[in-house]
């Protein structure tokens, strides 16, 4: 008997799909969102109606997606990634056209309940198209040039979109977690050795466009690449953001100072304090503590997706389940390292727990796909 004919003949129906989700996993990134709620709330000084009532109805949502994404059985997300593929990169292109602008950057369309942000969208329909490409190629190929060429092209082509909006820290995203889905998949540790070492060629031609008429990247860019080297240069300017991050960070110390009582983020010394930098205001006010509690969550959260793609025998499955799991520690390993003086400042949201509806609403369907794989594999 084929593995389709056992997993057709073994799908759960009706109830026992609710009882095979994965528990742990939706208690894990209902706690993880809590917290969300929890600063959103202090960040606002209180006042539920601004930021933590529209999350939290954006999580209800979310869920609610998530849950549903679940019911269907793995391979109808196998069969339809190429035409979720083709519409995020439709919605890309779109942006150029119709897109609304924020903060100097053209990423969002405007629905009018929210604003979508189609860079989010391609993070998961990328994963879902590089499993479906790795479960039908045969692993016989799958290093061979000309079948590596069209993973390449599929990474390529939505980055150059996202790097044009500007947003290079998303287009970083997609470049690491779709070389990631490859290495997975088996291809040769040589060609990702290339790219590394290419990459360290594109760095320094990076560095020497600057002030020059073919300049690569945005001025801001540099900017902010200048302030991670050295944030004391302009403290008052483009080093404002990480020196307060680090003033917050410290001042909150193993205990912090206290939920509502961080003086950084309510005397609005802090900015960005409700997107990409409210980890800055957990630490806080909850200390290393609450910091690094979030941060247990968050591996927990990747243990289970990570349990799921060794249980099941689809490889489409386990490589969107452990694409979606990179997906997840990107970001929120980004996040800290940024709001930390570790890495630039990209602008790149904490998962679950930054105010936000598309980055929300993208990764509560993405953990749906998980949530899938678990639900319909053979038992």
């Amino acid at each position: 008997m084929s593995y389709l004919e056992y997993n057709a003949q073994s799908a759960p129906t009706g109830l026992r799909k609710i009882l095979y989700l994965n528990w742990p996993l939706l208690l894990l990134i209902s706690a993880a969102a809590s917290v969300g709620f929890l600063m959103l709330y202090s960040v606002s000084g209180g006042d539920m109606s601004r930021w933590m009532e529209p999350q939290l109805k954006r999580f209800l949502m979310g869920l609610g997606v998530m849950l549903a994404i679940a019911m269907i059985p793995i391979w109808f997300w196998r069969n339809v990634s190429a035409l979720a593929y083709l519409g995020a990169f439709a919605l890309l292109i779109a942006v150029e056209f119709v897109g609304t602008v924020g903060m100097g950057a053209q990423r969002w369309i405007d629905l009018g309940f929210m604003q979508l942000q189609p860079s989010e969208v391609m993070k998961v329909t990328l994963v879902m198209l590089l499993a479906a490409y790795y479960d039908w190629l045969p692993k016989a190929k799958t290093s061979r040039p000309l079948w590596v060429l069209l993973p390449v092209l599929i990474i390529v082509a939505p980055t150059l979109l996202v790097l044009k909006q500007p947003d290079l820290g998303t287009s970083i995203l997609l470049l690491t977690a779709g070389g990631v889905v490859m290495f997975l998949a088996g291809v040769h540790w040589g060609y990702f050795a290339f790219v590394i070492a290419s990459g360290v060629a594109l760095v320094v031609t990076v560095f020497e466009s600057r002030g020059t008429s073919w300049q690569l990247i945005k001025d801001y860019q540099f900017r902010r690449i200048d302030t991670f080297i050295d944030p004391s240069q302009d403290t008052l300017g483009a080093g404002y953001h990480i020196t307060q991050s680090k003033i917050a960070l410290g001042s909150g110390g193993w205990n912090g100072r206290g939920f509502m009582q961080g003086t950084q983020s309510r005397l609005s010394f802090l900015p960005e304090k409700h997107t990409d930098f409210i980890f800055t205001s957990l630490a806080e006010e909850f200390g290393f503590i609450g910091g690094i509690t979030l941060l247990c969550l968050y591996l927990l959260i990747i243990l289970f997706c990570m349990v799921t793609a060794l249980a099941t025998k689809d490889r489409f499955a386990s490589l969107v389940t452990m694409g979606i799991a990179v997906n997840f520690f990107l970001f929120f390993a980004v996040n800290m390292s940024m709001v930390m003086g570790m890495a630039p400042v990209v602008g790149v949201p904490l998962p679950l727990v930054s105010y936000g509806g598309s980055a929300m609403l993208v990764l509560l369907a993405a953990f749906g796909m998980v949530q899938s794989a678990n639900v319909h594999r053979p038992r």
